[in-house]
């Protein structure tokens, strides 16, 4: 019996050791598991943010007077209670989102928008370029959501624009109290599609004095893209040289203007806009775009 025991002892040692060493195995294979899943979770977390340098931008908001922020306060627009109502980061998709309802407007307009205007100077409107001097802008983004009129259709928003600017000069020659000269160019988002409107002379024959003046110029009949972007992601181009403008949309689909419009308007100033300028006054009405790039370059 005393040999059984002798025997049976050291057996049951080694079961033991091996099953604990088992369960050690086990329980750091889980450890580890859980450890793996956690870091999974973390990585899900991870916030995205859009690759755009709000260093030369200032942005108008559908409220206030409108109210206006410049650099280098719209640097830090995610804790301004002003502004990160209408201009803040989808973090889900790396989108910086622009909304407009109808509110506020600028003078010499009829609607509201969450829009940004390019400073070449930071805080100054009075520093821009001519065609002369050249101008790209380029950006990637897609509508997010927008309203429908009473017949169900979506309403439209200008995407990007180049607006002109008259000098001092030029202003106090036509007897102008503001600096204020036309769009030659609006892009819109409507019904789906990129739409691009400019402007051209009502009288080619107009002096350089006249064509100074904004009722000299009318808009065209428009140019609409071809490809439906509807609610998913599209680059957008916009290249300018002296006497040329052409608007690309994701490379494919270009729209080119070179006339004497584009020539003669080379006396104005220009500035490049993007965002989201509502074209509606339906108090129901409101528009969200969201931007994941913008670059320009002069």
């Amino acid at each position: 019996m005393k040999n059984i025991q002798k025997n049976i002892l050291p057996f049951l040692v080694i079961v033991f050791l091996s099953v604990n060493a088992t369960c050690q195995s086990q329980t750091s294979s889980i450890t580890d598991s859980n450890v793996k899943k956690e870091k999974k979770k973390k990585r899900k977390k991870k916030y995205k943010l859009p690759k755009i340098d709000l260093s030369h931008w200032k942005v108008t908001l559908p409220v206030g007077k409108p109210d206006e922020v410049s650099p280098p306060e719209i640097l830090d627009y995610a804790n301004n209670d002003v502004l990160k109502k209408y201009m803040y980061n989808d973090s889900t998709s790396g989108a910086l989102v622009f909304y407009a309802f109808p509110g506020s407007q600028t003078a010499n307009t009829k609607y509201s928008r969450s829009e940004l205007r390019e400073q070449m100077v930071p805080g100054d409107n009075s520093v821009n370029w001519t065609f002369e001097q050249g101008g790209k802008m380029r950006g990637r983004l897609k509508m997010g959501e927008i309203s429908r009129d009473k017949n169900g259709k979506y309403h439209k928003t200008i995407i990007m624009q180049i607006h002109g600017r008259l000098t001092n000069e030029q202003r106090d020659l036509i007897g102008q109290k503001d600096n204020n000269a036309p769009p030659i160019l609006k892009i819109y988002w409507k019904n789906g599609k990129v739409r691009v409107k400019t402007k051209v002379l009502k009288n080619p024959n107009a002096s350089n004095t006249e064509i100074l003046r904004t009722d000299a110029w009318t808009d065209d009949k428009g140019y609409t893209f071809k490809e439906e972007v509807g609610f998913k992601k599209f680059t957008l181009e916009v290249k300018v040289t002296k006497g040329k403008m052409v608007i690309s949309l994701n490379d494919n689909e270009f729209a080119v203007y070179k006339d004497i419009n584009i020539k003669r308007w080379g006396v104005f100033e220009n500035y490049f806009k993007a965002g989201n300028y509502l074209g509606t006054k339906d108090k129901n009405g409101f528009a969200k775009v969201m931007y994941y790039e913008l670059n320009v370059s002069h």
